[in-house]
């Protein structure tokens, strides 16, 4: 039996990306890039590379169970866990370890973002069966942290044990995002790596964490281990899942557990969490402007990123703007002020 399992996490809203991304279409199920495929897809297939298709979950809201089907037609009902309302990671992953370790007690899980973007796919694979290896020896928790290139007040940190030669290495903390000053300083040290939420651990070894670390939690969702993977456990789910807390595997878990390792990943990775990290992204072909489904005439403008529809796009004398023309909304706003497109939507949405 392959022991080999993976978790796509694909139950967000992605606000940041509006007005592409919206609530009945999100980020996940969107192809920002270019590519031809949603972030989605391309996640589906980079963990087929290592992992059956009959056993990659997709944890997603109830609401996208459509999404998933129209966009992944290979998976069947039973590989999309569904949550009844959104209760954040340590939830959907406790549900998910219950149901699949009742399939295998030996399962071997990967858990991944559905809308990250990783190149190198070949190293990031390799990556991940360094991790199964060590996860199937010992009763460890692993992830995979990101070598820093600038120091970002975006990411969560992980600060590692240094003193051993081993390439996997004792997790010391985890730090949420830090402010300019406290990044150079981990940068500074070399001991840090960013937290990319790849996870990898057996189902085994989380559901006891859990049991030590989230008690009430693991509590309240044993109760339906007769259920799960039966016809009964939707109607479980449904009244149990809205009364667990809303919390995160890493403030849940992670930092409080003592058997956290982490390996230096080897890939290129962007979490691509607003609309500038794309232009970031693309801009790597030497474009002044990244054009997205665009025909671009551009008089001196420069430093632009342009998602459209397929229409024609003027720009004269524009410099460093992000132009996404939607459905319904047109938003042309300095790329600057990305983090600011959450706030925008919000006003629109109550207008």
């Amino acid at each position: 039996m392959n022991n080999h399992y993976g978790m796509i996490m694909a139950g967000g809203i992605g606000s940041r990306f509006w007005p592409e991304s919206t609530t009945d279409m999100p980020k996940q199920f969107l192809d920002l890039l270019g590519t031809g495929k949603s972030f989605i897809q391309q996640t589906f297939e980079r963990l087929n590379k290592l992992i059956p298709a009959g056993q990659i979950y997709l944890l997603t809201n109830e609401r996208y169970r459509k999404l998933i089907k129209e966009q992944l037609p290979q998976i069947s009902d039973t590989q999309i866990i569904a949550e009844p309302v959104m209760r954040n990671t340590a939830p959907a992953i406790l549900y998910a370890a219950k149901k699949i370790y009742k399939l295998n007690p030996g399962a071997n899980l990967l858990i991944a973002p559905s809308d990250h973007y990783i190149a190198d796919e070949d190293k990031f694979i390799a990556n991940v069966q360094t991790a199964f290896k060590a996860t199937a020896r010992k009763n460890i928790l692993m992830t995979l942290g990101i070598i820093p290139h600038s120091p970002n007040t975006g990411y969560g940190y992980i600060q590692y044990d240094n003193t051993t030669e081993n390439h996997i290495k004792k997790v010391l903390k985890f730090t949420e995002k830090p402010d300019l000053d406290t990044a150079i300083k981990f940068l500074n040290a070399g001991n840090y790596l960013w937290n990319a939420g790849i996870f990898i651990w057996r189902a085994s070894v989380i559901l006891d964490a859990f049991q030590k670390y989230l008690p009430g939690m693991f509590a309240k969702m044993s109760t339906g281990d007769a259920l799960y993977n039966t016809d009964k456990e939707a109607a479980f789910i449904r009244e149990n899942f809205p009364q667990l807390q809303n919390i995160s595997i890493d403030y849940g878990i992670l930092e409080k557990a003592d058997n956290v390792y982490v390996l230096p990943a080897k890939f290129v990775w962007n979490d691509l969490g607003a609309w500038n990290a794309v232009y970031e992204q693309l801009k790597q072909t030497g474009k002044d402007n990244v054009t997205i489904n665009s025909n671009l005439l551009a008089d001196n403008s420069q430093g632009n990123l342009i998602k459209t529809n397929g229409k024609n796009v003027v720009l004269k004398d524009l410099r460093d703007y992000i132009v996404v023309d939607s459905k319904d909304t047109l938003m042309i706003i300095p790329r600057k002020d990305d983090q600011k497109v959450k706030e925008y939507a919000r006003t629109i949405s109550n207008k």
